[in-house]
């Protein structure tokens, strides 16, 4: 594995425990404003911004693991701009099944993803700028 895996790992892990505490402080927060629209908005909104965000670096872990391909880079960027076009069809999915829901809030829904893509920015930046790279990584032994 790359030496960036750990990291990649710590930041997806720390995404996944933001996730859900967003989840939890949008229901009541949506609960609070709307009543059982603004939870399902705020429960909503926040799972598909953690879900969304957590597939790039899933799939930078995960195309990871051929490393030792020949064929490395061509299935590493396959794998990941792969997961982006998936990204983008399910948020554009999603947004047209769920706008015009009568039981849900989509303004919360909207705030709970806006506020799932900021926290997992910030994660992001922490884990990587906390994390000790050697200037030279993986480079093949002599």
């Amino acid at each position: 594995m790359p030496t960036s895996q750990p990291i990649l790992l710590r930041a997806l892990r720390w995404g996944i425990i933001a996730t859900v505490a967003l989840i939890v402080i949008f229901a009541v927060i949506g609960w609070l404003v709307a009543d059982s629209r603004g939870l399902i908005g705020g429960v909503l909104g926040a799972a598909i911004g953690g879900v969304l965000l957590g597939i790039t670096v899933g799939s930078i872990a995960f195309a990871n693991r051929f490393i030792e391909s020949p064929s490395y880079i061509i299935i590493f960027f396959s794998i990941v701009l792969g997961s982006w076009v998936v990204k983008f069809i399910g948020f554009i999915v999603a947004a047209v099944l769920l706008r015009d829901q009568p039981w849900l809030d989509p303004t919360i829904m909207f705030f709970g993803i806006i506020s799932g893509v900021l926290v997992s920015v910030i994660i992001d930046v922490l884990v990587v700028t906390k994390s000790r790279i050697p200037y030279v990584s993986d480079a093949p032994e002599s």
